[in-house]
């Protein structure tokens, strides 16, 4: 059943518009339905065919004003490390304890970021991290022997991004409470992201399709002509 508040949202979005991104930056807030501070999701549909390697887009981003959630951050190394990682500001750091920790079910993080010398180790915990999208990987910068770069990085406002098997990039790139500007800013350093790692490979049209929602929100489609002004 859907409720009076979204009927009355429904109603402020025209489906068959495609909005500027300043215009839909200003409309997710109108918009919004929820009581708490609602994420504001992007989803950007790509003229690739994820199934071929070099065209499995994936990458990071660090967006100019954060995403409006604090990551908690595990950091898996040896011992010489653990002082620069929790100097950074990691929320978690250590090894063999906490791959034990993973064994046994325990994922209450929300990024994990691990030296190469302990990868060897790490392996073994696929099963767990990967469905989750939890396992450090180099292409993200998870992976360094720089951690207290990495864990600054990750609490200020960096994420990962990946196509999924239809061709499609989801991202959080903030909260609803955000001005328009620092939505609409965040949503443009991601789309420059993305933009950045057209394989040469992909034929047709890159960017094919955005749209923008809050939680429970409905979705608004952005003209991807305003991405490229």
């Amino acid at each position: 059943m859907i409720t009076k508040k979204r009927k009355i949202a429904n109603a402020k979005v025209d489906a068959n518009k495609a909005y500027t991104l300043k215009e839909a930056a200003t409309l997710v807030k109108e918009v919004n339905t929820t009581k708490f501070d609602s994420s504001v999701d992007v989803h950007v549909r790509l003229g690739v065919d994820p199934k071929k390697a070099d065209q499995a887009i994936r990458g990071t981003v660090s967006l100019p004003h954060g995403t409006g959630k604090t990551k908690r951050v595990l950091v898996l190394c040896t011992p010489d490390k653990e002082a620069e990682a929790k100097a950074a500001g990691a929320d978690h750091v250590g090894l063999d304890e906490f791959i034990s920790k993973i064994e046994s079910g325990w994922t209450d993080i929300d990024v994990i970021v691990a030296t190469p010398s302990v990868m060897p180790k790490i392996g073994k915990l696929g099963k767990v991290l990967g469905p989750r999208n939890l396992m450090p990987n180099p292409k993200t910068g998870t992976v360094t022997n720089d951690v207290a770069a990495a864990v600054t990085d990750l609490k200020g406002g960096k994420i990962a991004f990946k196509v999924d098997k239809v061709g499609i990039i989801h991202a959080s790139i903030g909260r609803v409470s955000f001005p328009a500007d620092k939505i609409a800013e965040n949503v443009q350093e991601l789309i420059n992201a993305i933009i950045r790692l057209k394989p040469s490979t992909a034929k047709g049209t890159y960017l094919k399709g955005v749209s923008m929602a809050s939680t429970m929100s409905p979705g608004i489609m952005v003209d991807t002509k305003s991405f490229l002004n």
